[in-house]
């Protein structure tokens, strides 16, 4: 179990296509502070450097969501990802 477990199960109970959450609310679901890279944008870029393992984007992507930090340096969007039409 990782940090970010509390984020993936809330996020796979989510009926929204598309959501903000802020750093604080982030927090309060994963019951810890977020570190200081989560204020940068590339922290939440879940599409950014794959091969790298981030526990926040694993997490984001094994709940069907892709994570982009808002302008406001405060908040976090999460968009569902789109169904893979190739099956």
């Amino acid at each position: 179990m990782n940090d970010y477990d509390a984020l993936r199960e809330y996020l796979t109970r989510q009926k929204q296509a598309e959501f903000v959450l802020s750093f604080e609310q982030i927090e309060e679901i994963i019951g810890a502070a977020l570190p200081r890279a989560a204020l940068r944008a590339s922290w939440w870029d879940s599409l950014r450097s794959p091969d790298i393992q981030m526990p926040q984007r694993e997490a984001c992507l094994a709940a069907g969501f892709v994570a982009t930090r808002m302008p406001d340096g405060q908040s976090v969007r999460f968009r569902k990802k789109p169904a893979d039409r190739r099956r």
